[in-house]
């Protein structure tokens, strides 16, 4: 066992010195903008609480009063007894929300990932995917069994390439982000619907971070390119960001939801999420539904913050989505503007290689709906002094 540790200890001192070793800040108040973190007060620009609804008063009543009906513990996996009827409900407002026939829930975005895969494609299919796909799709495909390709970031003609070199009696699976989580930009889903369906292959969306946040109402990436369920057969997003709660759904066909009732390990062994987390995620979805306002703040904020980084000179990426990264390169020195935020009040991480490629550390700054401007310019106006 000394010879063990002595391994690791070994390979975390090599990571430690590639400024690749990672730490945990501990918080002490909601998620919310205005943060108690490693006990200093800082305004948070690193949340994925896009519409600033994880503190809502309102969902937390309806979360409390869903404790005081069904307890804290869901028990069981939804096939054993787990499967309550706000559960049932949740699933049916989802569906209808998006559009799709059927919507299923799962505990974390990792597993409806992993789970989606492993039901659909084995040994002999093929996975495609988009280099700066999510960690959980590379590890979907890869743990599926069928052959992975990975395509050029946001690269339609090297799908096609791929895809068109393949066996066309073999089963074969799209996978993309809608939003990428780590450059904001969005992936040209008309294109690979397109494509999809002419060489007869699935195609599913990862839109945890388009789901609230993109479309005339929030609907997502679909939305924001007016497509439906023919256009993208396969829908999965998560609830822990815009949402503002906790876990995740996949959305399509009566055929493919029942497949992964039966076929998805990860749905099938799992204890299902709590009921008051589902009942919280049904009235975040009702306001999502009637209070526009949240939305519109946003798009506020994501225009207002580009503008000024334009006057500015900030090197921003071509992002119109609340992810707004702007890259230094280098691990230590970005590190570095990191920290020296931080104890100028203001939380905004640094997102070093794997995370990234090689060579693109970078400031992942991530706006909300509850930003004010005056955040927005309290936070530039450190932040050009740090990088010019």
């Amino acid at each position: 066992m000394k010879a063990l540790n002595n391994k690791l200890k070994k390979a975390l001192n090599e990571r430690k010195k590639q400024h690749r070793y990672r730490t945990r800040r501990i918080t002490k108040s909601p998620q919310q903008i205005e943060m108690q973190v490693d006990n200093q007060n800082v305004i948070s620009f690193c949340s994925n609480d896009y519409l600033g609804l994880a503190n809502n008063s309102q969902i937390k009543q309806a979360a409390i009063d869903a404790i005081n009906d069904f307890g804290v513990s869901s028990g069981a996996s939804h096939l054993v007894n787990g499967h309550s009827i706000i559960h049932h409900q949740l699933e049916e407002e989802l569906a209808e929300f998006t559009g799709y026939p059927r919507a299923i829930l799962f505990s974390t975005g990792y597993m409806a990932n992993l789970g989606l895969c492993q039901a659909l494609v084995e040994k002999g299919d093929y996975v495609f995917e988009d280099r700066l796909n999510h960690a959980s799709l590379i590890d979907g495909g890869l743990m599926s069994g069928a052959r992975l390709q990975r395509y050029l970031h946001n690269d339609v003609s090297s799908l096609k390439q791929k895809i068109q070199k393949v066996d066309n009696t073999s089963e074969k699976l799209v996978l993309t982000d809608g939003v990428f989580s780590m450059d904001g930009d969005i992936a040209e889903l008309p294109a690979l619907s397109k494509l999809c369906k002419k060489n007869k292959s699935w195609l599913m969306v990862d839109d945890a971070h388009g789901f609230g946040t993109l479309g005339e109402t929030g609907k997502g990436c679909l939305q924001h390119f007016s497509l439906d369920e023919k256009d993208v057969p396969i829908y999965m997003a998560t609830l822990g960001k815009a949402i503002g709660t906790a876990g995740a759904f996949i959305a399509g066909s009566e055929e493919l939801i029942e497949t992964i009732i039966q076929k998805s390990r990860t749905y099938i062994y799992t204890t299902a999420m709590p009921a008051a987390i589902a009942e919280a995620t049904r009235y975040s979805l009702h306001i999502i539904q009637n209070e526009s306002r949240h939305l519109n703040n946003l798009n506020n904020n994501i225009s207002y913050f580009r503008d000024c980084c334009r006057e500015c000179s900030l090197p921003i990426e071509n992002s119109q989505t609340a992810i707004q990264p702007i890259i230094i390169g280098d691990d230590y020195e970005t590190l570095q503007i990191s920290q020296e935020l931080f104890e100028s009040g203001f939380l905004v991480t640094a997102i070093r290689p794997p995370t990234v490629p090689e060579g693109t550390s970078r400031l992942r700054i991530t706006l909300s709906a509850k930003h004010t401007h005056e955040h927005i310019d309290q936070l530039l106006g450190v932040l050009c002094k740090l990088i010019s």
